[in-house]
């Protein structure tokens, strides 16, 4: 038997660090979005108990034991009590890596939602839930999609109305970002008082993708401050942008749009200053069984 999951990826419209618990985890803030950029994840049953392969179509993903789809299943067994008969995940990328996009955790929750229907487990929310924060603060909100606020580590999730039509660009430099490193300069920062993230929610609720485009704030996009972003940002502006900023801990852009033609026009500029850029639009789910 194969189930086969599409995995959409995150953006940030807001982001902020407002603490850290006593076991290092960052408390945060944050109303995340789920856009139609997706992976493809399906998972097969193979001859090998107890094993977790993993094949993909990136050279560049590990599939060892740290990976977090293969994570995932080894999560998902555990916590159901269930013997591993064996299972191989492949992996169609087309989320960018390492980019504040939650590509991982996609293919992590789309694993779980694969192995519940695999296993007719039938799980509830709340053990999806449990699940998925075993392997990753955002897989809880991977697994679910739509738009949420997010709280405590990023697995406390409040469904909010739909995010208003619109068509955001996405848009990844060629540079590196350390989340430890961001984190640690979040930390010297943890006093600075952000409402955008009250005031998003208020704007989602009210149907305003103006008044949320005002909203767009990342607390690590201001104690990065990666001149790249920056470019980036004031090129998504001059083509029309309502408003840009960082996702996660980037160094992924992205732009708000309300007219398709200038989305489009401003990915075309994008792609002479970046190879990965994409169109994409909001939407109200997460992982999705497809086969």
């Amino acid at each position: 038997m194969n189930v086969t999951v599409e995995a959409p990826a995150k953006i940030n419209l807001t982001l902020d660090v407002v603490g850290r618990r006593d076991d290092g985890y960052h408390l945060v803030e944050t109303v995340m979005q789920a856009v139609d950029l997706c992976d493809r994840v399906t998972v097969r049953r193979t001859d090998k108990p107890g094993a977790v392969s993993l094949l993909c179509d990136d050279a560049r993903v590990p599939d060892g034991p740290d990976n977090t789809a293969v994570r995932a299943a080894a999560a998902f067994f555990e916590a159901c009590g269930l013997p591993n008969p064996g299972v191989e995940i492949g992996l169609r990328k087309r989320i960018p890596l390492q980019a504040g996009l939650a590509g991982g955790s996609a293919d992590a929750a789309a694993v779980i939602v694969a192995l519940d229907r695999m296993f007719e487990t039938r799980l509830s929310e709340a053990e999806l839930t449990d699940i998925g924060e075993r392997v990753g603060a955002d897989v809880p909100f991977c697994i679910f999609g739509g738009t949420m606020l997010a709280e405590g580590i990023g697995t406390i999730l409040t469904p909010l109305p739909d995010l208003p039509d619109c068509y955001i660009v996405l848009s990844k430099p060629e540079i590196s970002v350390s989340t430890q490193k961001a984190y640690s300069l979040a930390d010297k920062h943890l006093l600075w008082e952000s409402p955008e993230t009250d005031d998003a929610v208020e704007a989602v609720c009210n149907g305003d993708i103006e008044e949320v485009a005002n909203c767009i704030y990342n607390k690590f996009e201001k104690v990065l401050n990666l001149p790249e972003v920056a470019s980036i940002k004031r090129m998504m502006l001059e083509a029309g942008a309502l408003n840009a900023g960082m996702s996660g801990s980037g160094p992924t852009v992205f732009g708000i749009f309300k007219d398709k033609g200038m989305a489009e026009g401003c990915a075309r500029s994008l792609e002479e200053y970046c190879d990965q850029v994409f169109v994409c639009r909001p939407v109200s789910k997460g992982c999705e069984i497809v086969d």
